[in-house]
């Protein structure tokens, strides 16, 4: 066996080791109150939380009623909240890449992630860096992200693979071409190469990518949860959400069904919709049956200030070890067979007629729906050529034979 997978439910990791929660869920469910509720039943029992946001629409300062800043506010006894701002950590910590795309923009030093936007998933990848780099310095006991809605959070996730795949193909030239063509390239382009300090930069971001990405698909380290509410567009999004999440290997740990109606409502108008929403409960209910599943009730009023937030704690999270992180689907493994290896990869609620797959080079790409994944193949698959594949209750297995 080359890799092994983990398999069943089991809990890891225990309550003392340092976590990072991912929240996430198409737009408007209540993810930030959701992921606000658990930073502060965090921090009242005593752990050191930070709870961070990395959507550019930043609203932890709404549910607080607190003013912040660029940098990482305390407001409540071990309770640390952070807006990122993308722009200002990069301009803080990768400078000389900064001020290259500025020149290479023809916009000196003045060049803003605005400027950059022909570079798809910039702000998150920045986002994401900082993310990290506040784990590997330890303060926190547990470090809970709002994420944005779905579509942006799947391309958080994905980019640190995606750039790093790129970047592993083009650095070893990189260097070389900039001794070489540097000299030429202002003068007969009108282009100016990278400097070495922008190189430097260059390779620490690569090196820091390589990190994020085991630091991302740690199951002792990152959990992913998912909001939704008992909507029907909903319920679909979160579905498809599901499975591109454990296409790029991700653990989903937890999902929390969000503003529910009470059946004693007394009024009429509320009648029928209670009604669809007991059926879109149990279509989520059985969809995700391995994970562990958390109503919420509907309130009444906007959830502004920690007292209202505190319901959500009261009502829901009260009574529950909900920061236990539980492994629930295997992640990708390749294993032995008779006359070959085969890749085994957990595609949960995936359209067989959406799924497919190819070989590129060393890679198997994989793709569902409008998601596409490289996974490298090892070393000793290298000689070796796809033989068949079988898409059966939610895993797509790829069989490996020697060429002919």
């Amino acid at each position: 066996m080359l890799r092994s997978g983990v398999g069943e439910a089991t809990e890891v990791g225990g309550n003392e080791m340092k976590r990072i929660y991912i929240f996430t869920g198409k737009g408007g469910v209540g993810k930030s109150s959701v992921a606000a509720a658990h930073a502060l039943k965090s921090a009242e029992e005593g752990k050191k939380t930070l709870l961070v946001s990395t959507d550019m629409a930043h609203n932890l300062c709404d549910i607080f009623e607190v003013k912040l800043g660029k940098e990482i506010e305390n407001v409540r006894p071990n309770l640390d909240l952070y807006e990122i701002d993308p722009q200002y950590v990069m301009e803080q910590e990768y400078a000389e890449i900064f001020h290259y795309l500025g020149s290479l923009l023809g916009s000196g030093e003045d060049v803003n992630l605005q400027d950059l936007g022909m570079i798809p998933g910039t702000e998150e990848l920045f986002s994401l860096l900082r993310i990290a780099a506040l784990y590997e310095g330890g303060t926190y006991d547990r470090i809970i992200v709002d994420c944005a809605p779905t579509g942006e959070t799947l391309s958080l996730l994905k980019f640190p693979e995606l750039l790093s795949w790129y970047m592993e193909k083009l650095f070893p030239i990189g260097k070389v071409g900039v001794r070489v063509l540097a000299p030429m390239s202002k003068k007969l382009f009108e282009v100016e190469m990278p400097n070495k300090n922008a190189m430097n930069d260059i390779e620490k971001i690569y090196l820091k990518l390589i990190g994020l990405q085991d630091l991302l698909r740690n199951r002792e380290v990152t959990s992913i949860r998912i909001v939704a509410t008992p909507a029907k567009m909903v319920v679909e999004e979160t579905k498809r959400n599901y499975m591109y999440v454990n296409l790029y290997d991700f653990n989903v740990d937890g999902l929390y069904i969000n503003r529910i109606l009470p059946a004693d409502v007394g009024n009429d108008f509320f009648d029928q919709w209670i009604v669809l929403q007991r059926e879109y409960v149990q279509s989520l209910k059985e969809t995700f049956s391995a994970l562990p599943i958390t109503e919420i009730p509907w309130y009444d009023e906007e959830l502004r200030g920690v007292e209202n937030i505190r319901r959500i704690v009261d009502d829901a999270l009260t009574g529950k070890d909900v920061f236990t992180a539980r492994v629930i689907t295997e992640r990708e493994r390749f294993e032995a067979v008779e006359g070959g290896y085969r890749l085994m990869v957990s595609l949960p609620g995936a359209d067989k007629s959406c799924v497919d797959l190819y070989q590129a080079s060393a890679d198997i790409v994989i793709k569902a729906g409008n998601f596409k994944r490289n996974i490298p193949l090892p070393n000793t698959l290298k000689s070796y050529v796809i033989t068949g594949a079988k898409f059966e209750e939610g895993c797509l297995e790829v069989t490996f034979g020697k060429e002919a």
